[in-house]
């Protein structure tokens, strides 16, 4: 039987390093592939693709496969950046993560892979494929804090057929440890964090350079003036830090934000009582199923944030999307943001936040 080939995805961490090493060992002919996504230099004049490239040498070289460098930024700004910036003008929160994975990771990555020669093509994923009975399953990985199914709810089906995760059932320590016995370069390379090949930055004057921040007041639920906003868009749900309204109330209890009103540039406050944070049931839109087949109603359970423990849901198929009600009320669940659906083992795929019910 001749050979297949795997085009992997290189970022330049641990998690792509090993998933290289652990697909040549099973016999694989590996090529590494490294996507450049974002060509601005960030705040110090770094480009950090020429880091994470450099790396991938490293690696590559160490473990004697081909690798080589393609350029999707002007994919990535049409796809994901522009949706990006969108939601946040609209006041909602986005997570460019999820359809960076859709839109450029098994999309044009994927495509490229193919004209490539590729049989397949792996990434770093912590995750699971099955393919039983005609349909592809997105499954959870063994390492249950690393799981990253979360980030794939919106990759259809047809784009994981041919993909190999390799990090299945291997935990984040072990690929460390496997990284370090190779002296490979990223063995002790932290996780990357921030936006989606954008990097780590300051968030805020980042957003800046794109759009344009309107001051506003920030006030309690009740209608008193405690403070002035910088901007809506540079505020989230839940948050407590940044709101500079440290000794207004003493020491007992904190504020935290509750509620965006974009219509009168207005963010909502509450000081030490979070009740106005929880809420009963949301809607979602843009559903993708992914080897599951829905029925009108049906019980499930939802993470409507990455690090969220799963939580027991109600799911009823809508026109033109879902209305998922909470067996517990939730906190913070935020407009823009995804939810997730699962069942004992697998992601059956998610839809975004439109509505949040209180």
């Amino acid at each position: 039987m001749s050979q297949k080939t795997v085009v992997v995805g290189m970022s330049g961490g641990v998690d792509s390093s090993v998933a290289a090493y652990l697909l040549k060992e099973q016999g694989y002919n590996v090529i590494g592939l490294f996507m450049m996504n974002w060509e601005e230099a960030d705040s110090s004049g770094a480009c950090n693709s020429d880091g994470d490239f450099a790396d991938v040498a490293r690696v590559c070289s160490a473990l004697n496969i081909p690798y080589y460098s393609v350029n999707f930024a002007v994919e990535y700004r049409e796809r994901v950046f522009k949706y990006f910036l969108d939601e946040y003008s609209a006041g909602r929160t986005p997570n460019p993560d999820v359809l960076c994975n859709r839109e450029i990771k098994f999309g044009p990555f994927r495509e490229y892979a193919k004209n490539m020669g590729a049989d397949f093509i792996a990434t770093g994923h912590y995750c699971k494929i099955e393919h039983s009975d005609g349909k592809t399953r997105l499954l959870k990985a063994k390492d249950k804090e690393k799981d990253q199914t979360y980030f794939l709810n919106q990759v259809r089906e047809e784009q994981l057929e041919n993909v190999l995760f390799p990090l299945a059932d291997i935990e984040k320590p072990e690929v460390r440890k496997i990284a370090d016995v190779l002296n490979l370069s990223t063995a002790q390379k932290k996780d990357s964090t921030g936006i989606c090949f954008i990097g780590e930055r300051n968030f805020r004057k980042f957003l800046q350079n794109y759009l344009p921040a309107q001051r506003g007041k920030i006030m309690t639920l009740n209608g008193e003036t405690v403070g002035e906003h910088i901007g809506l868009m540079y505020y989230t749900l839940g948050q407590r830090k940044g709101l500079d309204l440290g000794g207004r109330r003493g020491e007992d209890g904190r504020w935290f934000v509750v509620k965006k009103d974009l219509t009168h540039n207005v963010l909502y406050v509450s000081h030490g009582d979070e009740s106005p944070l929880f809420s009963r049931a949301c809607r979602v839109k843009n559903l993708n199923w992914i080897g599951y087949t829905p029925i009108r109603t049906q019980f499930v359970n939802a993470k409507f944030r990455y690090r969220q423990p799963e939580q027991e849901v109600t799911v009823t198929i809508e026109k033109d999307g879902a209305l998922v009600e909470f067996e517990q009320k939730q906190r913070a669940v935020t407009e823009g943001q995804y939810a997730v659906f699962y069942d004992e083992t697998a992601c059956l795929g998610g839809g975004v936040i439109t509505e949040v019910i209180y």
